[in-house]
């Protein structure tokens, strides 16, 4: 069962850097590349399936050298659920910096702060995500030090 932990745990980590990687550089171009936000969602769904491979771990009744073990296989999910959260979170801040109510207050504005107000929240979220990814990464590579 160390082996499949290791094997999935490597494939996450991969991924997540991967994903990393790409926010990173879309971030330093101000771009908004739609293959970011596959990664973002594929590494998304890497998490659930470490945290699948968890139960199945466990269930096979798996004795890691360190009780940490668990904590980094089920972690990367809750920083993923956390990310999302952070995401939603930067269009409340990027509104509320500007004396914004909600999206239709932005409907209000000329066209040209309208686009920056929508690039600067997009922005922030695609900070987010690559930071998560990061430290999903970090967590899944734990893995293999724990098991």
């Amino acid at each position: 069962m160390r082996q499949l932990a290791d094997i999935t745990a490597l494939f996450v980590a991969a991924l997540a850097v991967l994903s990393a990687l790409a926010g990173a550089w879309a971030w330093w171009q101000g771009s908004l590349e739609r293959s970011f936000w596959i990664l973002w969602r594929a590494t998304q769904l890497a998490t659930t399936l470490l945290a699948a491979v968890a139960l199945i771990v466990f269930v096979s009744d798996y004795k890691p050298a360190s009780g940490l073990f668990w904590l980094y296989m089920l972690l990367p999910i809750a920083v993923s659920i956390i990310a999302e959260q952070l995401r939603i979170a930067s269009a409340d801040a990027v509104l509320s910096s500007r004396d914004l109510d909600d999206a239709q207050a932005v409907r209000k504005l000329p066209e040209d702060q309208q686009q920056l107000i929508v690039l600067t929240i997009a922005h922030r979220e695609l900070a987010v995500a690559a930071i998560s990814c990061l430290v999903i990464g970090f967590l899944a590579l734990r893995v293999l030090a724990t098991a």
